[in-house]
Formats: C-alpha cells, structure tokens, sequence
C-alpha cells in the first residue's frame, strides 16, 4: 500500500513538472468561442442556457450549430468565470488539476488488470504523452480530461459490482450509470465506456473467450450441445448487461432528440474525404486510422490542425499509404488473436480491455460510421490512449520477466524522458495564437487554414503587410478557399488600398456556391462565407453615392439566410444612413425574432430611437443591452453621457424623465474604464463629470491615464492642464500639458492662450506679451486675447517704471528664447519643441504640490475693468465633432464615443454596425471629440483680472441660443468572429 501511494505521488509530481508552463499560455484557437465570446459563460446569462446551446453557446436548433453538447464542461468555464474572469492562468491550472486526476484514475484502474509495477510504468506513460498536450493545454480539451474523470469512474464502479458474487450489485451499478451519463455530458465519447464495460463482463468477469462464443453458435445451428465455462450468463450478469444496453439505447435517444435528430453540417474543407466518391473515400478514412495510431507510437510531428489539404486523399487501391492502412488493420488483428487464444485466459484480459479502451473511444471520431468535421484530432485520442498505454504497460512486464529487468527500467525510462521534453517544449506552442500556428507550418504546408491563422493573428498586433502574405499564400495554396479571399480583402482594407480589397470581395463572392433548381441554397453554404457580403457592403458604404449598392448586397445575404442577423445589424446602419431610420427600426426588431439576446441589437435599437428624440425608450434599450451584456462597452459609455445630459436641466424640457442624478453615470463611466483601460471616451468623460463636479483631484488621474494611452487627445490635455492650475497649482505640468497640445496643433488657440496663462503666472511678462501677440495675430477676431493682452502690455509698462532690483522685475524681463513663439508676432510655433510626453506619462497628482514661485502683480483701477483670470465654473458637455460631408472611415474599434453633429436632424453614422474595422489617422478623422473646433471658444470670465484658462470646449451651442441634443456616435462594434470570419474559425477546428 506505500508503495502504491509512493506511486501516486510520483505521478501526480510528473503531471505537475511537465505542465506547469502551460499556466504561461493565453486563449488560443477553439478556446476564442469557447471561452470568450461565449456568453454562457457570463453570470448574466441564464445558467438555463448552458443546457439549451452547444459547447460554442449557438442553440442546439440553429443549423449552424456544430451539435456538441457539453454542458457540464461548460458549466465548469462558468465557474473559472466567476471565479477570476477571462484570466486564462485559472482556466489552465484547472485543467492541468484535472489531467492528474486522470493520471492517479487510470492507476487505479490498471492496477485492477496490471501488476503494480506494470501499473506505475502505464500510468507515468500516459501522463506525459505527449498527444495530451492539445486536450491538457488547449482550454477546450477540458471536454476530454473532464469526461474521462467519470469515464474511469463508471468502470471503476461497474467492476465493483461484478464482484458481487450473488448479487447484481445494484448501488454499484446505479452509480455507473450515472458517471456513464455524466461522461457523456461533458463531451459525447463519454458513452463508449458502456462498451468497455460490456467487454469486461463478458471476456474478464465471466471469462467467456472468442472461441466459446464461436463453439457456442455453430453448435447451436448444428442442434449439438457446447459446455460453457462454469458460473457464464448467470442472472446477475444477464441484467448488468441489459441495464447496459438500456442505458445506452436512452443515453443515444435523449442525444438524438437534443440534436433534433440532425446531423452538423461540415464543409469539404473541414473534411475533404467526407465528399469524396467511393473508393476514395473508405480508402482514406480507413488510411486515417494508420495515421492516428503512428501519432501514439510516435508523437513527432504534432500539429493544432489537421484540416483541408493535410492528408491528400487516398484515391486508389495503387496508393502506397494503403500498405500503411494494412499493416496497422494487421496489427490489431494480431492483439485479438493474442488475446483470444485458449490458453492464455488470464493474460489474455489485459489485451482484451487494453484494444476496447484504445478502439470503442475512438470510434466515435474515426469517420467510419459517420463523418465528423475534422480530418484528425489529437485531443481525441486522450481515451484511446488509455487502452494503448495499457498495451505499453503489459509489454514492459513481459519484458522484465524476460531480459534484465536493469535494461528494460532503462528503456522505459529513456521513453518517458523523451516525451516529458517533448511535452513540455510542445506546451510552449500553445502560448499564442501566433506561435501554435506557426509550429503548424513547421509540419504542414498544405493546410490553407494554418496560413490564415497565422495571418490573423498578426493582422491583431497591426501587422498587416505580414499578414497580407499569409494571406496570399493561404489562396496560393487553396485557390478555391472563400475565406482567404476575404482575408486577403479586409487586409487590403486596412492598408486604405479599398480597389484591391474590392476585387478580393469580389473573387470570393465567385466562388460561392452557386444555388441548383429546387435546392435549398441556405444548406449549401458555410454560414461564415456570407461575410463577403458584409464585408464588400461595408467598403462600398464608403462612397455615398453606393449606399443603395451596399443595402441590396446585405438583402442579398439575408435572403439566403433568413437568420444572418449580422446582416440586419448592418443594413440597419445603412437605412439609417439613408435617411430611413423607421425601416432601421423594424429591420433591428426583425433580427431580435432571431437573436433575442444580441446586446448589440438593442444597442442599436437605442441609437435609432434617441434619433428620433426619444431619449426614454434609447435609455430603456442601452439598459436591456448591458442586462445581457454588463460589459458591453459602448451600451456603458453611452448610458452614462445620457444620463449625464439628462441631469442637466435645460435638457429636461427635451426628455422629460425621473431626475436621475450622475452617480449612476459615473458608474457606467468606471466600469468601463476598468473593463478597457485605454478606453478614451470614457477616460475623459469620467474625468469631465468627476471635473463638473468639483472633484478634480479625482478627475487628475483618469486624465494622466487617459494622456499616457493616448497622447495626442488635446482636450484631456487642455482639462488635466486646468486642474494642474487651478487646483493642484503644478505650473510645470500645466505648461508640458499646453506645450504638447501645440506640438500637436501649432495653431490651436486654447492651448497657446493657455501657455500664455501660464507665463503670466510665473511672472514672465515679455514671454506673455509675445505669446498673446502670436495668439491675437492667429485669431484677431477673438476679442478677449485683445483684451488680455493690453492688460500684460499695462504691467509691463508700469514695472519699466518701477526702481532697479525689484525682484519682479527680474522675472517679467528675464531672458528666453525669442523663437519659442517664432522671434515675433505672427510666425507659426517651432514643430522642433521637446518632447514633453515622459513628464506626461508619469505625472504624479499631489494635492500638496509646491506652490510656484511667479507673482501676480496688483491691478490698477483701469486694468480692473477688463477681467482677465482662473473659472471654475465648468460646464457638463458631450465630445464634439464635425462630421465630414461624404462618408467617413470607420472610426477605430477601441474609440467609441457619443458626437454631436452640427445637423442633429441628419441620422447619418449614428447606429452601430458590425463591421470589419478599418484603422484610420487619427490626426485627420477624430472619433472622441478631442479636435478642437475650427472657432475659438469664447472667453470666460471673473473678476480678478487674471488671464483665463480656457477649458476645452466640447460642446459648441448653436449661435440661436438653442441646445444641440447629443447623440451616439457611429458604431462599428469590433466582432473578430463574425466580420471576416473565414475557415480559420474555430468551428472548423472543433471536435
């Protein structure tokens, strides 16, 4: 028993050395629709959806749904949800907690048929193949290790209950049937286990051979009488077996009614064999089975995909790849005649459960009964390599009782050596997206999938003309792949080279399936090539003059899927753009029949109706959208302006509502500021509402924080350099603040007049004058810069007057560098000035800074008339922006804010789409209301004389004294999956 328990130990401390690097490794591949952007794993959704939807969280009764039901295994993602969110450390070290599970189970179990030694030799090598790696460090290969938990527990219970001698062992039994139904659950192989144990009471409980059953059958047709070994088919027995049988008949019944008696469909890029003629096809499927048993004996060449062109198909009987079928069929022939020969009952058993666990597992997957939507899968071959290790474990005892056993301890240990190394180098693979698929490539060139996967996940780093190559080779080497093709055109949408991405749409959408008399167009094509419609609608969009063009491509994709609600999103958008927001409406409300829990339905539902002036029922949508989707980043950036506004009382005469104060807001505001720390529109409007509300030391932070990711938003920069001022009195941050707003806009007249602000601060009056100067000749219509500037010019006057050595005549005459504002009046800045952006980033908020050291200097009675100094008074205001007259880029995906137009009649671009997002200068298209308007903002006032500072006017009112009301900006929600979404998708991957 020690010994037994050292075994354990050992085993459990190799699990843990040759997976603990998988911990390192992000969400990759499958793991992407499994994990995040399943929203059953969201404590929002209904826990009812978890049994309703597949393992990809599409429901069961959608035709696009892959019909793998696994519930309890996605009951188990929810918890690390729950737990620690998207994290993926917590999602591996589940699964690695689960894999040694497995180990110390399936040690058990062998024992049961090995020796101890035999056992601890199967077991180690089953922990550190490294075939495991795929279901131990992919997230989603948590359906096999979870399922063959309750696997080995339903054996391990069953086997239990044969030896119940005269009795039928019912709580046994009772339980493992429940872990067989359990195992199924959690991934659908699971059922096999009522197989093995079948064989198991007839071959080793009751100890009935190949050869009884024969001599039993022939002389039942000749009418002779056959002794059976003593105690076989007693009653016991009889209905252990028909409790089997029934519990796999209702097990099969219950899969089929949930799967709505149909089968997935799969495309010939999944599974080219699958659409293959005879005898190509039983050729290449029966090869597959050669190929899958190499991968056990040697795990060399491991690839995350084994799709498309991998494996060229066996078309004839000439094919030398058929003596590689032959020789593993003669394999196993080989292990049943061993093991069902007279006079080898007892060690015969190990053989005899050593071919069910490797075989019965695997039949489900083999393609031989039926196709499935993968050519090989090593996460698949996690149960059937119990029954080869057991194979390995019982070679290793015949050995050592036949050569040293010094020599046979030395080869096995020079096997799991080997393969611990590969193990842990294979883990490493699965760290990103970009370094699974390229050790892909290492082994396989003719997968177009591996090109464009790798090329997806260097189009996410913005690496696009890299991409574009992997692209290109992705169409070079599968021509006839729809999905690269549109790959290749959203690429070119990014480099702004629109004619080639147009021509790429275009190919694709060629080379469509095209629709036969009386058959049904919507089963023919993969549901995922109907982006090229969106994605060409979505370019073309771009000219005004083709809107019409893009709606008739997005009916187009409707009409072929009745259910393509990214299509209605997006025409939605569209109709809206033409000035026809009621159809928008009922276009939004059509795709709800078919996804009544799509966030961003409602999201635009709400856009459409504040559109309209109904701000009640634009509340009520954005409110449902985040009652689905609590981290539905726009629906809270947008709920929380309109709050906002509607606090304000003058626009409560435009929506009447309950008086709602900014709390709720501001926190709409935080939490998607901690959802996306980079978010910009919610980073500044946080720090507007925390400004409006007299806590601008709260308000500094959110401003550095909002400067550091995004440096170039001058309106951040105009706010954090007031609060600098005005409350934290740090003139050297408010002047790096203004100095880099004119890096950015040489002739933004806040900034400079800000700056100016600053001077006269410090004292520096000649530096003033010539900065006001420069200010006054760049905007002669502002009156106040006039006004400000006579009153710098009346200080300088009256301290030329004053006696020698007054210390502030030192500093308002102290020497500087004349070409800071151009030598003179009238030259623009210098774009040489230093860059101010580390003392930006890294500014620290202390409410205890020093003050500074300038001087005011007192104000005559005449100087006293023209009031020159610091407002508090802020104004609560939305992010503006002129929109450009033709049609605008996408705005960037991370850049999401509310706009306010300067025609607040006009709908254009204020609904949200799904959309392939397009990157964009932000120096010539702002999509957060940081620009600064082409008017210089009015002069704000108080009565101390003191110059201003200019807070960043992010509202312009109407010169009629009317208020524009804000609506939300133009959408694209960044949907990776959907827009774009080609062959590479996980669907295709999945098993």
């Amino acid at each position: 028993m020690a010994t037994h328990h050292l075994h354990g130990a050992l085993i459990t401390l190799v699990c843990v050395l040759c997976y603990h690097n998988s911990l390192n490794c992000g969400f990759v591949f499958d793991d992407i629709s499994a994990i995040k952007e399943n929203r059953d794993l969201r404590p929002h959704s209904s826990i009812k959806n978890v049994f309703l939807n597949d393992f990809w969280g599409t429901p069961m009764y959608k035709e696009q749904s892959h019909k793998s039901y696994r519930p309890l295994c996605v009951l188990t993602f929810r918890w690390n949800y729950l737990l620690h969110g998207l994290e993926p450390a917590g999602y591996h070290l589940v699964n690695v907690l689960l894999h040694t599970i497995v180990s110390l189970m399936y040690f058990r179990m062998c024992a049961m048929l090995l020796s101890e030694t035999a056992s601890f030799a199967a077991a180690l090598l089953f922990a550190v193949h490294p075939i495991h790696t795929e279901a131990v460090t992919g997230v989603v290969g948590r359906a096999e290790t979870l399922s063959s938990v309750f696997f080995l527990a339903a054996f391990i219970f069953y086997t239990k209950a044969t030896r119940r001698k005269k009795s039928t062992g019912w709580r046994f039994l009772c339980l493992s049937m429940l872990f067989v139904a359990t195992a199924m659950l959690c991934k659908e192989q699971g059922i096999t286990i009522t197989g093995v144990c079948a064989i198991y009471e007839i071959f080793v409980a009751q100890k009935i051979r190949l050869g009884d059953i024969y001599h039993l059958a022939r002389s039942m047709m000749s009418g002779k009488t056959f002794a059976l070994p003593t105690g076989w088919w007693p009653h016991e027995a009889s209905r252990r077996l028909a409790v089997l049988c029934v519990t796999t008949v209702a097990l099969l019944f219950a899969r089929l009614q949930i799967m709505g008696s149909q089968l997935p469909v799969f495309t010939r890029f999944d599974n080219p064999a699958s659409v293959a003629v005879t005898p190509a096809r039983q050729l290449s499927y029966n090869y597959l089975v050669s190929v899958n048993l190499w991968l056990l004996l040697f795990p060399c060449d491991l690839c995350c995909d084994w799709t498309m062109g991998t494996v060229p198909l066996v078309e004839s009987f000439t094919d030398p790849r058929n003596l590689a079928t032959l020789g593993a069929y003669s394999l196993i022939g080989v292990l049943v005649w061993v093991a069902f020969i007279e006079n080898h009952r007892q060690k015969s058993a190990v053989v005899v459960m050593g071919l069910a666990f490797m075989i019965l597992p695997f039949l489900p997957a083999s393609n031989l009964f039926f196709p499935v939507g993968f050519v090989i899968a090593e996460r698949v071959l996690y149960m059937p390599s119990m029954g080869f290790c057991i194979l390995v474990g019982y070679g290793f005892h015949l050995l050592s009782e036949r050569w040293s056993r010094k020599m046979t301890w030395c080869c096995l240990g020079v096997l799991l050596l080997t393969h611990s190394i590969k193990t842990y180098n294979r883990n490493a693979d699965w760290e990103s997206e970009y370094s699974i698929f390229m050790s892909g490539l290492k082994v396989n060139q003719r997968n177009a999938k591996l090109f464009n996967n790798v090329g997806h996940a260097l189009e996410s780093e913005g690496r696009f003309e890299e991409a574009l190559q992997f692209f290109h080779k992705a169409v070079s080497v599968q021509e006839d792949d729809v999905g690269a093709h549109i790959n290749v055109g959203r690429t070119y949408n990014h480099l702004k080279m629109f004619k080639e991405a147009e021509q790429a749409y275009l190919k694709a959408k060629s080379l469509l399936p095209k629709a036969k008399p009386g058959e049904s167009y919507q089963a023919r094509i993969a549901p995922n090539h109907l982006n090229v419609f969106l994605n060409l609608a979505n370019l073309i969009s771009k000219n005004a003059t083709r809107l019409e063009e893009a709606d008739l491509l997005y009916r187009q994709a409707i009409s072929m899927r009745s259910d393509y609600t990214q299509a209605y999103i997006n025409r939605g958008d569209i109709l809206i753009k033409l000035n026809r927001t009621k159809e928008a409406q009922e276009v939004y409300e059509r795709a709800l029949l078919y996804d009544s829990t799509n966030p961003d339905i409602y999201y635009n539902l709400g856009v459409v109706f504040l559109e309209q002036g109904k701000a009640s029922q634009a509340l009520a949508y954005l409110d449902k959208a985040l009652e689905f989707d609590p981290e539905h980043e726009q629906a809270l950036l947008n709920s929380a302006i309109l709050l906002q506004e509607l606090g304000r009382p003058e626009l409560r005469k435009i929506a009447p509502m309950d008086d709602r104060n900014t709390d709720e807001a501001e926190n709409w505001f935080r939490r998607a500021v901690h959802l996306k720390q980079d978010f910009r529109s919610a980073l500044f409007n946080l720090a507007l509402l925390l400004a409006d509300d007299h806590r601008p030391l709260e308000a500094a932070p959110f401003l550095n924080q909002l400067v550091k990711y995004h440096p170039d938003h001058i309106k951040g920069l105009i706010l954090l350099g007031d609060i600098y001022i005005n409350n934290i009195k740090d003139l050297d941050a408010a002047e790096n603040c203004y100095k880099r707003i004119l890096q950015l806009d040489p002739i933004n007249i806040q900034g400079l007049h800000n700056l100016c602000v600053v001077y006269v601060e410090r004292g520096k009056l000649l530096q003033a004058q010539d900065c006001l100067s420069h200010a006054h000749e760049l905007a002669p219509g502002e009156e106040y810069i006039g006004r400000h500037l006579q009153i710098v010019q009346t200080r300088i006057n009256r301290l030329r007057q004053s006696p020698d050595g007054s210390r502030e005549k030192e500093i308002a005459f102290a020497d500087y560098d004349p070409q800071e504002f151009g030598g003179r009046a009238g030259r623009t800045l210098s774009s040489d000035s230093v860059d101010l952006l580390p003392s930006l980033g890294n500014s620290i908020v202390n409410s205890n800074s020093e003050e500074p050291n300038g001087q005011e200097g007192d104000l005559s009675k005449e100087d006293a008339d023209v009031p020159f100094g610091y407002d508090n008074k802020k104004k609560t205001v939305l992010p503006h922006q002129q929109l450009e007259p033709q049609a605008a880029p996408l705005p960037a995906d991370d850049d999401p804010v509310f706009l306010e137009s300067e025609n607040t009649n006009s709908p254009q671009s204020f609904a949200a789409t799904v959309g392939d997002s397009i990157a964009h200068d932000s120096k010539h298209h702002r999509t957060d209301g940081s620009s600064i308007g082409n008017h210089a903002p009015t002069a704000v006032h108080r009565d101390d004389g003191v110059p201003s500072v200019k807070r960043a006017d992010v509202s312009h009112p109407p010169s009629d004294g009317s208020l524009h009301h804000a609506h939300p900006a133009q959408q694209h929600l960044h949907r990776p999956k959907t827009i774009g979404q080609d062959l590479d998708d996980p669907s295709s991957g999945m098993s």
